[in-house]
């Protein structure tokens, strides 16, 4: 899927007209997308959205028509628009993994390349990585709620338009939801596919019981029956035994049954007794109706037998609190060879300067213990003094057992990938490890434990020294929203 380079804020193209304007463009620039608190009040994030990134920057050139369009706004001079004729990403970029476990102002991504192209790919970057990772960190909580039982997606009828259904789809898999009922996303992806049927399938028949015989009778080796259309214990539940005995005379087994409606955990349990009873203890228990990992919690304390969790409104929305959308942000680090800091009366907002990587402190038996961010080529060793970055005053020492290792790599050089894409599998698969190294307490839901990201005595000194020439600068308190 092409991204159309006016899938941008304005501003970026103002701006990049400014820049050529004042033959700035070719300057070398330093960017880090990354985001300040993680989503959902949680400890973490599971970065999506990467392999979408690469391939807008891959495909960025203004075609024929995009071009007549901006000319028709009557704001752009013909330079800049022959300028826009010939515009590529010819840059590079350092990230992570998708389906890495990431954190809460170390650099996502780090765009490096003129000035021009470096910021104007800012508005795309951060509408797809904000999106996709959010998703995937939504359905990871889901998942892990879950304990072991199968989630499948099925949110495209609430989700964010075509676009938004696929994408979410496609990180919501990143995430742990290895299923969905988007057929798009199934051929675009290569996702399973998996549905049931509506309600008005069984209103359109005379009685409950001849529309389970009918779906029965079209799909006898995958057949899940809707059982709360009228009354899931005295209605739903008994004609669907009766379909299971049916199906068995014949040489086929009923699947499962939907619940979409009332007490999950009660009438589960109810429905999970009646099929056992009866002999089928294969038969599935698939549970619906505004399910997130909240709900899903709930349900499983209380006894719940659901074995599998149809997830659709509050995943696609990111519903929830602290859900919504990843306050991600791009933000300019160097610009030639000079550090560059946005600073604010809030500390917890001033960025970090300059070139950077991020390491991860992992414990003999492989657990992740915190993150730090060095300047690029900063040596740290374990036993390292590290500081906080909202607060450099509060400082600790890694552990001097612990073995560092690189979390990000550069995945793009010079406009084209240093390496084949991973599969979708591959993504997911390392989500799902790395969520299990990470310390007690990060997956809890409520207070959960906040994983430690610090910067390193490098990074710090450099900071410091650029804030104190910011404020020798100017007057106090006149340096607020000032860079250096």
């Amino acid at each position: 899927m092409r991204y159309s380079p006016l899938l941008t804020d304005l501003y970026e193209l103002t701006m990049l007209a400014g820049y050529l304007d004042q033959g700035m463009q070719e300057h070398r620039a330093v960017f880090d997308l990354f985001f300040r608190t993680p989503p959902f009040n949680g400890s973490y994030a599971v970065f999506a959205g990467l392999e979408n990134a690469l391939c807008y920057l891959e495909e960025l050139r203004f075609n024929e028509e995009e071009l007549s369009y901006l000319d028709g706004l009557k704001i752009f001079r013909p330079a800049f628009l022959s300028y826009l004729e010939t515009f590529r990403f010819r840059g590079s970029v350092t990230a992570p993994a998708e389906g890495s476990v990431v954190f809460s102002r170390e650099p996502l991504l780090t765009v490096e390349g003129s000035l021009a192209e470096a910021q104007f790919v800012e508005t795309a970057l951060l509408n797809i990585i904000n999106f996709q990772t959010l998703v995937a960190t939504k359905g990871a909580r889901i998942t892990l709620a879950a304990a072991g039982g199968t989630v499948l997606e099925f949110g495209l009828r609430r989700a964010q338009g075509p676009d938004g259904g696929l994408s979410e789809a496609r990180a919501a898999y990143i995430g742990g939801v290895r299923s969905t009922s988007n057929v798009m996303a199934g051929k675009c992806y290569g996702i399973p596919v998996r549905g049931t049927h509506a309600h008005s399938w069984i209103m359109a028949f005379p009685d409950e019981l001849t529309a389970f015989r009918h779906y029965a009778g079209t799909f006898p080796d995958s057949c899940i029956l809707l059982i709360d259309t009228y009354d899931t214990l005295k209605s739903g539940l008994p004609n669907a035994l009766t379909v299971a005995r049916e199906l068995k005379a014949k040489g086929h087994d009923l699947v499962g049954v939907r619940i979409d409606s009332g007490d999950l955990a009660y009438l589960s349990r109810q429905v999970r007794a009646a099929f056992d009873a009866a002999g089928f203890p294969g038969v599935k228990i698939v549970g619906s109706n505004e399910l997130d990992e909240y709900v899903i919690e709930s349900i499983r304390s209380e006894g719940g037998k659901i074995d599998i969790y149809g997830v659709g409104t509050r995943l696609a929305t990111c519903a929830g609190e602290g859900g919504g959308a990843l306050g991600g942000v791009y933000k300019l680090v160097r610009i030639g060879e000079e550090p560059k800091l946005k600073l604010t009366s809030d500390l917890s907002k001033a960025t970090l300067p300059d070139r950077k990587k991020v390491l991860r402190a992992v414990a003999p038996d492989g657990s992740y213990i915190q993150d730090v961010i060095t300047l690029k080529d900063e040596e740290l060793q374990p036993g390292a003094l590290v500081f906080d970055p909202a607060n450099p005053l509060q400082h600790i020492r890694l552990p001097a057992n612990a073995r560092l290792v690189e979390v990000r790599s550069q995945v793009m050089h010079e406009g084209v990938r240093c390496a084949p894409s991973p599969t979708l599998d591959d993504c997911a698969d390392r989500a799902a490890r790395e969520l299990t190294l990470l310390p007690q307490g990060c997956h809890r839901l409520v207070n959960p434990h906040l994983y430690k990201v610090s910067m390193s005595q490098g990074l710090n000194t450099l900071r410091l020294k650029l804030m104190s020439r910011i404020q020798n600068r100017y007057a106090a308190g006149e340096a607020d929203g000032d860079t250096a």
